[in-house]
């Protein structure tokens, strides 16, 4: 797939963005974190905004942008409209929550209850984001067992470490949420690793030969169908040099592993405010090599139309 920078940051920003807001509404509702007005507002600002800038990124796709609304009548058959219905409707209850938790100053009750609603409509909006990916049968890497569990993996890693780095700088961090910030960063190195080990052995059984029928000998296209490269090939036909493959999945796991475990271990160590920078860099760190990781979900994904084109 050509990896648009708009889908890119899409699935980048909105699964930190809803891993935040799960751990806040559940964390915040359920009083385990103070309603202090300063840490809700930066906490659900942060959340908001990065699923409404991923939303908006996600337009710069469309052919015609101003038609984005149609997408969200198609939900009893697409996962794309799907996730639309549940991202909107995951903002009703996270704005109910987030008026009671940052304005009004309460947990418990009703505050409670439409933040467990915010953080099971962002668990669900990041399910219906995965499956858009996950029921594609014409690539398989991407129709497998490992693409769904990822972007949940992958939301609640980033989401964790953002919220440490959020409650290290308002001194209101326990010690649990570094432990899990580090743990679901741990957690998702080695899913991506399976993932890679899945994909590398991956054997595709369709082949030029079963797509046309033809069994006798070896299917081969003597020349091209058009002249110059059109949507199909841009869009599903992209190609990467197995050595800038290998070097974009070095930076990934230095930029979104290893970097943001090594800092969150750091941090641990080191009072405040020193620990709240190491948390900080921790949560950059990570965003930034989650875009890597994201660009590579695309460009190593190959659709079988390319067998019309020899490859």
């Amino acid at each position: 797939m050509h990896p648009a920078f708009s889908v890119v940051f899409f699935t980048t920003a909105t699964g930190t963005g809803y891993g935040l807001l799960a751990l806040l509404g559940m964390l915040g509702g359920l009083g385990v974190i103070p309603a202090d007005f300063w840490l809700g507002f930066v906490g659900m600002a942060l959340a908001l905004g990065l699923i409404a800038a991923g939303l908006l990124s996600s337009t710069g796709h469309l052919g015609r942008p101003e038609r984005a609304w149609r997408a969200f009548s198609q939900w009893r058959s697409s996962w794309l409209s799907r996730e639309g219905v549940a991202s909107v409707t995951a903002f009703i209850p996270a704005s109910i929550f987030g008026i009671g938790w940052v304005f009004l100053g309460k947990s418990g009750g009703w505050v409670a209850i439409t933040g467990l609603l915010a953080a099971a409509g962002a668990v669900v909006t990041v399910c219906t984001t995965g499956m858009i990916y996950a029921s594609l049968k014409p690539i398989a890497q991407w129709h497998s067992r490992y693409t769904l569990p990822a972007y949940l993996i992958f939301a609640a890693m980033t989401g964790s470490v953002l919220a440490n780095a959020l409650f290290q700088s308002f001194s209101a961090s326990p010690s649990a949420m570094l432990a899990l910030a580090l743990l679901a960063t741990l957690a998702g190195w080695g899913w991506k690793l399976a993932t890679w080990r899945y994909n590398d052995r991956l054997e595709i059984p369709t082949t030029a030969n079963t797509a046309t029928g033809l069994t006798g000998g070896t299917v081969q296209s003597i020349e091209w169908p058009h002249t110059e490269e059109n949507y199909l090939l841009k869009e599903m036909g992209f190609r990467i040099a197995r050595k800038h493959s290998a070097k974009l999945r070095r930076i990934t796991q230095a930029l979104a592993f290893i970097a943001p475990a090594i800092l969150l271990v750091v941090a641990f160590f080191l009072p405040w405010p020193l620990g709240a920078i190491a948390s900080v860099l921790a949560a950059v760190a990570q965003f930034a090599g989650m875009l890597v990781e994201r660009w590579l979900f695309f460009a190593e994904a190959k659709h079988t139309v390319t067998l019309y084109y020899g490859r």
